[in-house]
């Protein structure tokens, strides 16, 4: 099938490359002509494990091909994905603009039927208005269906997500964008969804709140579990032998972040503000997630006493492992505040150092975790890289000024921490 991919960043990338690799014939446009340069040298903006010998591997195989021409894709295309992005506005909800701009587009140049997918993670009722838009501006007579096809690709797994999800879910109001979406996909071996379009638009919204709400609920027990003197990681182990309950997303730590759960709860919250209901738990969802970080601080603040003038490493910056994303990573907001109170930031991650060179000034960035310890008043631990695992910590020991590491991701074990030495405080465990 032909197939235009309109958004290059995040979703739109690995939706077009994994289609291409399908074997369908795909075009994935944007209007930053620089970025379309790179990808046509088979280079990639983001770091995401496997997509770049598969970008490469597309390219050379003709199937994938790159243009900043959205009539190019309209006028080549059988179905057009929508996928550019929704930030969030200053009130919550997200910022349509994008979206709304590129069905104008499209519209513009639709000349025969088109199936148009809205891939984007958008508010309910924005498949109604893409589909008022292209309706007001293509030309009278020409036929098209939208469809709403939500994403569930988690970054640093987002290939194999693609291929191997859960579910296809896709809202369409007519047969025929179905029986189009079902060919798209029909390499796919697993459960194909067919809903209607607000169905499908708050699925998504609706299972990245749910994960959201987990994450904050066992960051709230692991709170409770300090208080009494429980261990977190028992306490979720054993709700998560529950089938009913599961073990994915109870992870204690200092808050979830990234591009999806923070707009998308935020976004829900206002999607049902508007609808008339008030959402107070996802508003406490929220809330408990900001208080996570300033929890985590507060710990920091506790051992070492006095943070001005104390040297304070910190392994880790992407808001979870295998990425270099620093949307709303829980690092950026917890280095802020120890800035603020006098502290040096020495810090070292795998792939989010160049982006983080733009976020934050004031701090040393490390060639590897030993130079991060070496004279540091205490080493905290930010992102669960499996590389900081296997760090020889008995030489961390020895090159730290005094032997505290504050470990925000349960990382490490605490016994052997302990053993060695060290001064180790954790989330929710003793």
């Amino acid at each position: 099938m032909k197939v235009a991919v309109v958004g290059t960043g995040y979703v739109g990338l690995i939706t077009g490359t994994c289609l291409a690799d399908l074997g369908h014939h795909v075009i994935c446009i944007d209007n930053d002509r620089s970025k379309i340069s790179l990808l046509k040298k088979g280079k990639i903006p983001i770091y995401e494990p496997d997509l770049e010998p598969l970008l490469k591997k597309n390219v050379k195989a003709g199937r994938l091909h790159f243009s900043n021409r959205i009539q190019e894709g309209v006028e080549k295309s059988q179905v057009i994905f929508i996928a550019v992005n929704t930030p969030p506005m200053a009130s919550g909800e997200a910022d349509l603009s994008y979206v709304a701009y590129v069905a104008r587009e499209i519209a513009e140049h639709l000349k025969s039927y088109r199936v148009i997918v809205d891939k984007s993670t958008v508010p309910v009722k924005t498949g109604h208005k893409v589909s008022e838009t292209i309706q007001r501006y293509c030309k009278k007579g020409v036929e098209f269906d939208i469809v709403s096809n939500p994403e569930f690709l988690r970054e640093g797994s987002a290939v194999q997500d693609m291929f191997h999800p859960d579910r296809i879910v896709v809202g369409v109001s007519n047969p025929r964008a179905a029986q189009i979406m079902r060919q798209l996909y029909e390499p796919i071996k697993t459960k194909f969804i067919v809903t209607d379009v607000s169905s499908a638009e708050l699925i998504k919204h609706a299972s990245n709140s749910f994960l959201a709400m987990k994450i904050s609920f066992a960051n709230a027990l692991a709170n409770i579990c300090e208080l009494s003197g429980a261990d977190v990681e028992q306490v979720v182990y054993g709700m998560g032998m529950d089938h009913r309950v599961g073990a994915h997303f109870l992870k204690a730590g200092i808050g979830y972040g990234g591009s999806c759960f923070p707009k998308d709860v935020s976004a829900f919250i206002k999607i049902s503000e508007d609808l008339g209901y008030p959402f107070h738990l996802l508003e406490a969802v929220e809330e408990i997630n900001e208080d996570q970080k300033a929890r985590f601080v507060k710990k920091v603040k506790d051992v070492l006493w006095v943070c001005k003038g104390k040297t304070i490493g910190v392994l880790g910056l992407s808001f979870k492992p295998n990425t270099d994303d620093m949307r709303n990573a829980p690092s950026l907001s917890i280095i802020h505040e120890l800035l603020k109170e006098g502290a040096k930031i020495k810090a070292y991650d795998p792939q989010a150092m160049d982006k983080t060179k733009n976020l934050l000034k004031k701090i040393q960035f490390c060639r590897d975790p030993y130079q991060v310890a070496k004279g540091s008043d205490a080493l905290l631990i930010l992102t669960e890289w499996e590389e900081f695992k296997k760090i020889n910590y008995k030489k961390i020991r020895e090159i730290m000024t005094t032997p505290i590491v504050v470990d925000g991701r349960n990382l490490l074990h605490s016994q052997e921490m302990n053993e060695m030495g060290f001064v180790y405080k954790s989330v929710g465990r003793s």
